[in-house]
């Protein structure tokens, strides 16, 4: 049977993309079926950044398995990866304080980063402000994506090279279990059978398993993202991260003066509402991706975060960054927001159903950066094949 495979793939994002990598690398048979006519939701709406540096230990053993996996896999076919690491800046000493103890914390994990000096910082990245930088934490490994390209890469190299199925266009309606089988069917009457389905897609997911979605913890969150017009000869390497990334990502939480810094912070800013930390990005065409903003609803209640962008939130977001880094323009091309699911209270929602139906979604912000690892782990999981290297 044509459509009978080892491993069906609901959702053609990083996360469904990178379960069919890892399938195929186990030699399985895999399909991986996407209900649109190419993958367009949070995958291609992210900043574009790989940085196991801002995740808890945990994590970052997965982060750390997806840089090598997206370096091999760049070895071998363009999908866009660059590597010119990552750096913190701090922005006075309670950042610094948590920049010295983060690298104390990855000296012990055995994950290279170096500390630079304000002097350092100012040399190495053109247009720093000398009255933002005190210090920087740099991680050399690290890369950066071009996340409306490498999804469509990494899926016509599994396509051409190694033996990936996929269907575009198939709006998954129905998933049930017979006998051996799992039949996946289409809103086209269109069907694939698999002895494992991997649903990651939450829009799937939310239709093939209502009652379950709406007990769920899920939630959304709403991100918006600015990208500068081309900035001529000026060049700034790899991911900036400012100090309200410090104070906010998760490898700071596991810092011994965290909690302290953290409770000396003041209420109310626009910063804390809008949940905005700084980032800066250059993009292969020399533009400047600019963010970010969080804002929060349940999951059954996206409308709650409108379908619109927030000016005031992009305008704060503009002024803050001219205090960080001098670009030779803040003339922006382009705005958008993304959307992504991610579980309020633990790393992602899984869930198993008669055996072989396998959900698995909201990574949230993980997704880029942890998908390649996670997903190498739990393909292992759901074949029984332990024995392979994680």
């Amino acid at each position: 049977m044509d459509n009978k495979y080892d491993a069906v793939i609901v959702g053609g994002g990083v996360l469904g993309t990178f379960h069919a990598y890892h399938a195929l690398e186990l030699g399985l048979k895999v399909c991986l079926v996407e209900k649109d006519a190419y993958p367009k939701g949070a995958t291609t709406q992210n900043f574009g950044q790989v940085v196991p540096s801002g995740m808890n230990t945990k994590w970052q053993q997965f982060g750390r398995e997806s840089l090598r996996i997206y370096k091999g896999i760049q070895s071998r076919f363009d999908i866009s990866i660059r590597q010119n690491g990552t750096v913190y800046l701090a922005s006075n000493e309670e950042e610094e304080q948590l920049l010295v103890e983060l690298g104390a914390i990855n000296s012990s994990n055995g994950y290279e980063s170096q500390l630079l000096t304000r002097h350092q910082c100012l040399e190495k990245y053109s247009g720093l402000r000398t009255d933002y930088v005190t210090a920087g934490l740099f991680f050399p490994e690290e890369v950066t994506v071009e996340p409306r390209t490498m999804i469509h890469r990494l899926q016509k190299y599994l396509v051409t090279q190694r033996g990936l199925d996929i269907k575009f266009d198939f709006p998954v309606i129905s998933c049930e279990s017979t006998g051996e089988n799992v039949t996946v069917q289409s809103t086209k009457d269109e069907e694939v059978f698999g002895s494992k389905v991997v649903i990651c897609n939450g829009s799937d997911f939310k239709n093939l398993y209502p009652a379950m979605f709406s007990s769920s913890e899920l939630e959304v969150s709403k991100l918006q993202m600015m990208q500068t017009k081309p900035q001529g000869n000026f060049k700034l390497r790899g991911s900036i991260l400012t100090g309200w990334s410090i104070r906010r990502y998760e490898a700071f939480h596991e810092c011994p003066s965290y909690s302290q810094i953290k409770e000396n912070e003041p209420k109310g800013s626009p910063q804390k509402k809008w949940g905005v930390h700084i980032l800066f990005k250059q993009a292969a065409d020399g533009s400047v991706i600019l963010g970010d903003s969080h804002q929060y609803a349940d999951a059954g209640k996206i409308e709650d975060l409108g379908y619109d962008l927030d000016m005031d939130i992009d305008n704060f977001m503009i002024e803050e960054a001219k205090k960080v880094i001098d670009l030779p323009t803040y003339q922006i091309q382009k705005r958008w927001y993304g959307i992504y699911s991610q579980c309020k209270n633990s790393d992602l929602f899984q869930k198993t159903i008669d055996d072989n139906i396998h959900i698995v979604t909201g990574i949230g912000g993980k997704g880029m950066t942890g998908s390649a690892g996670f997903s190498k782990k739990h393909i292992a999981t759901i074949f029984n094949k332990q024995k392979i290297n994680l």
